[in-house]
């Protein structure tokens, strides 16, 4: 019989508000912004999370969030090189888009939400198509990363029929120092413009498109004008035979400091900018008309003058005030600086909003965690009051500030303590919500005192901090140890608790109850009995379950046995490398199993002190392991971000589960052994519960196996030969490859997708074979001959009832748009011969003539070497021209009836409008001579 396992899977992720991985979005109420692989949607106000957006088995981390102009739609880039457009309201993906080898870093959407500009740490920058669900193409020039893309609006008077498939201009900005402008129509670059002396990290366009602000790792700002008569004119020699810049240099706008500039951002309609260049603050500039500054202007003259008056001197040479040129600085004035509480990892303008008064609303998202909503005061009359920006609302209460650095549970499971450097949060499992929050010192180990109702805290200052849960307050602070008080533990029989601390001493405490006056009812306290001295730090300590032993683990990488009644020495456990950071004892005290530094864990028996194994168990250091109840399970975290399972028996890993993306630093087992808690550096405490679905090991080895090999070939599909970044290694070859190309990417899913195309079309072309030598052979037989049975037909097609060309159409049709084109280019020329025969037959029966044309296009594209090479493929070809022609034609004409009934019903709507309008002033008849003056005056305007 083979041994089987239950399957562990992810099934909550909490105690994140926003992490630092990306930008975040605000619409006045909601805060859409990244929380790893996911994206949260918070009601700032109520400080309540509405919905979460996950995509199942999707891991990569969240890089970059914008919303469209088509307000439903967000465009998310991730870690992995993906972009996926998610619907607000359903909460859903509606489309990814695979082009990219690295994370998308930058995101820009046109005027109309039609088009999708995204920029990459792989250099490249490409352009989608958001309708078409397909990317148009990839451009080439950048030499690292992209930090930020713009899409310029010019006004093309192309005609209906231009072939164009994308027209305007698109700016780049990346930390090679380089703004690009790229002509769209030509998919060329127009300019270069050598914009900082260091890496350009942000940019942002006035919403009139005619001033642009860069921001360098100098903590430079730089104004640019942007020429619209020479985007309208195009590429074109001066006189002196240069060629027409369009991008001009303007001046620096000073900042009050000079770290780097890490965003720009210009109010969508009021006059304001601002620019974040220190870590916790936002400096804001007020956009001043021209009339302000010239009456400013003429302000300080008329001052001037009068002082020269009073002090006799004649002013001869007075200039028109008319004359003096304004300035950038004159144009942005300091308004004010917002200070948030932590640092910023980006910002954003809320809407206009009437009952503020002209206040505007700054949405600020914080590297530590958290949400704050500033409102900012329209600029005084009076100078005496500086104007300040006051924090409206704030969302830190559901998470951490600083990493999860030790968990534990209430013995019914149902409460989960999670502790950091300045807090410890209660949490109900159930409902995963955040149900207290206390002040704590900087917690490094924890545990859930006999009875529940109270909490003990090791910090680094060597203090014991009790909570008690029902009041939610501190209730003692005991000065145990003078150093970091590194590990925490209860006896089995509740009686009492020792710590193990880097001052060397291993102390025992026993629980003594007192009665409070502020809390009714009897509290614990602990009391010191007994302190055993170390020769080195002690790193972890635990009682055997059955209450005979204590295990020391020290920094001297051993681990020491002693008797817990009389602190007699039993056994040395040595072996490690480094020190041992944790240890666990199974329910029957027979195994000892240690995580160590050194990337190992140890399996010990403690009869005799003998290794059982020792398993290299993570790519980083094992911060934490701990025995399943009553097995000889394991699991253990590391710092490779990674939670495994192992069979402590067979030295086997059941399971290796991903989803952190930080160091694990705790780690917290049910005690019915139905689920495993794991806290980490990104801020996240993730449940892992066990599932119904059995594990067997070779399945799980083949199943890993076959996603190396799958990912291995997309791998190498993808690798192109020049290389990526700043120009290292071969530059001949990186100058070889052209500007612009076409966007493909093959991943598992377009693999898969070829092979069922192939399969469908083997399957379709065996059947259609079949029946052919089956209809020649009855065509041979004579007419009184007896007649053959049909041959069976294929199992598949019989289940669905269709035909070999329906079910060829239902497996094209089920693979994803923006898949398609590669899934395509997986297909070896032969099925490619194939599929033209069965796009002609869908042409002849008018079936999804968009995906046949599609399809065709993207063939002939592809394939045209060997298309003309092949005199066969005419026969196949001429047939299809003509039927996909007379199918579009029909396609055409309906559109076009269809044009024309809405065109007929807009008018009807217009003229019913008019009269209405008429209907308030006019009498009766007077309306009916109007809509009827109308109704000639349209006659005509057809006619004509």
């Amino acid at each position: 019989m083979v041994a089987s396992y239950s399957r562990h899977g992810p099934t909550q992720a909490f105690g994140i508000v926003c992490s630092s991985s990306a930008n975040s979005e605000y619409d006045g109420k909601l805060a859409y912004v990244p929380a790893l692989e996911d994206i949260l949607v918070w009601d700032v106000k109520k400080g309540q999370m509405l919905s979460m957006w996950h995509e199942t088995g999707h891991r990569a981390e969240v890089t970059a969030v914008l919303r469209s102009p088509q307000k439903d739609t967000f465009a998310v880039g991730y870690a992995d090189g993906s972009i996926r457009l998610w619907s607000a309201s359903a909460g859903s993906v509606l489309t990814t888009f695979n082009g990219h080898k690295k994370a998308v870093t930058a995101l820009a959407f046109d005027e109309g939400g039609t088009r999708l500009a995204s920029g990459s740490q792989d250099t490249d920058l490409i352009v989608w198509d958001v309708v078409g669900e397909a990317g148009l193409f990839r451009l080439r020039g950048h030499r690292d990363q992209i930090t930020s893309v713009q899409f310029i609006a010019t006004a093309d008077n192309l005609p209906s029929t231009s072939t164009a498939s994308a027209s305007g201009l698109l700016l780049s900005a990346s930390k090679d120092t380089f703004l690009k402008l790229w002509d769209l129509s030509t998919q060329h670059c127009v300019q270069t413009v050598v914009a900082h002396r260091s890496e350009i990290w942000t940019m942002s366009l006035d919403p009139e498109q005619n001033l642009l602000f860069t921001g360098s790792g100098e903590g430079e700002v730089k104004a640019w004008k942007l020429d619209h008569e020479a985007f309208a004119e195009g590429l074109k020699e001066t006189e002196t035979g240069e060629i027409a810049k369009m991008i001009h240099p303007v001046a620096n706008l000073p900042l009050s400091s000079n770290h780097r500039v890490s965003q720009i951002t210009f109010h969508p309609t009021q006059p304001y900018l601002a620019v974040q260049s220190q870590d916790r603050s936002v400096e804001l500039f007020r956009i001043r008309t021209e009339e302000e500054i010239r009456k400013k202007q003429t302000r300080r003259k008329k001052r001037s003058k009068e002082k020269k008056k009073e002090k006799g001197v004649e002013d001869e040479d007075m200039e028109d005030e008319n004359t003096q040129e304004i300035q950038l600085i004159d144009l942005f004035t300091p308004h004010l600086v917002v200070r948030a509480s932590g640092k910023v990892r980006s910002f954003t303008f809320g809407p206009d909003d009437t009952s503020t008064k002209g206040n505007v609303q700054l949405f600020v998202a914080l590297a530590t965690n958290a949400l704050e909503v500033y409102t900012i005061p329209p600029p005084a009359k009076s100078k005496d009051v500086p104007p300040e920006a006051t924090r409206l609302y704030s969302v830190d209460l559901p998470g951490h500030r600083t990493d999860v650095r030790t968990l534990c549970l209430s013995s019914d499971d149902r409460v989960l303590a999670s502790a950091s450097n300045g807090s410890l949060k209660l949490w109900n499992m159930k409902t995963t919500s955040c149900i207290r929050t206390m002040q704590c010192g900087y917690a490094i180990c924890s545990t859930f005192l006999p009875g529940d109702r109270q909490i003990a805290v090791g910090t680094k200052t060597g203090e014991i901090l009790i909570y008690d849960l029902a009041s939610s307050s501190l209730i003692e602070t005991i000065q145990a140890h003078t150093a970091t008080v590194w590990s925490l533990h209860v006896r089995g029989d509740g009686q009492a608790l020792v710590s193990g601390s880097a001052d060397k001493d291993v102390k025992f405490w026993e629980f003594e109850q007192k009665d409070s006056s502020e809390i009714n009812g009897k509290l614990l306290s602990l009391v010191h009995i007994r302190t055993l001295k170390m020769t080195d730090d002690v790193l972890s300590v635990r009682y055997s379950p059955n209450g005979k032993l204590l295990a020391v683990a020290l920094l001297d990488s051993t681990v020491k046995v002693f008797y817990q009644d009389t602190l007699k020495f039993f056994l040395s456990l040595y072996g490690h490398k480094l020190p041992v950071l944790s240890m666990d004892i199974s329910h029957d005290s027979k195994l000892i199993v240690t995580c160590s530094a050194d990337k190992n864990v140890k399996i010990w028996g403690l009869d005799f002190g003998d290794c059982h194994k020792s398993i290299f168990a993570h790519d980083e250091s094992v911060m934490q392991v701990a025995f399943e109840h009553n097995s000889h399970y394991f699991w253990t975290v590391g710092k490779d971000k990674m939670l495994k399972y192992w069979d402590g028996d067979k030295f086997e890993n059941i399971q290796k589960l991903e989803g952190h993306h930080g160091e694990v630093w705790a780690l917290a087992l049910s005690h019915e052994g139905s689920f495993v808690v794991t806290g980490s550096h990104d801020k996240s405490i993730r449940v892992w519960e066990k599932l119904d679905e059995p594990l067997f090991l070779e399945e799980e080895r083949e199943r890993e196996l076959e996603n190396i090999y799958e990912s291995g070939i997309a791998d190498s599909l993808n690798r192109g030969d020049a290389p990526i970044g700043s120009g290292v290694g071969n530059g001949a070859g990186d100058m070889a490859q052209p500007e612009a190309t076409g966007v493909t990417k093959q991943t598992t899913e377009t693999l898969m997708a070829g092979e069922r195309i192939m399969e469908a079309l083997d399957l379709a072309d065996t059947e259609r074979a079949t029946f052919r030598e089956y209809e020649e052979a009855m065509s041979r037989l004579s007419g009184d001959a007896m007649r053959l049975a049909p041959p069976p037909r294929n199992a598949v097609l019989a289940a669905y009832d269709l035909e070999p060309e329906a079910w060829v159409l239902r497996v094209v049709e089920r693979v994803q748009s923006t898949a398609l084109q590669d899934a395509l280019l997986v297909l070896p020329f032969g099925k490619v011969i194939s599929l033209m025969t069965y796009l002609n037959i869908w042409a002849q029966r008018d079936w999804n003539i968009t995906l046949v044309s599609r399809i065709i296009f993207f063939l002939l594209k592809t394939h045209h070497h060997q298309i003309v090479a092949n005199r066969i493929m005419r026969t196949a070809l001429i047939p299809l021209r003509k039927h996909l022609r007379s199918a579009l034609q029909r396609q055409k004409e309906v559109m076009g009836y269809n044009l024309a009934a809405l065109q007929y019903i807009k008018r009807r709507n217009d003229a019913d409008r008019v009269a209405q309008f008429y209907e308030e002033g006019l009498d009766e008849e007077k309306v009916r001579a109007k809509i009827a003056e109308g109704k000639k005056r349209k006659r005509v305007t057809l006619k004509s």
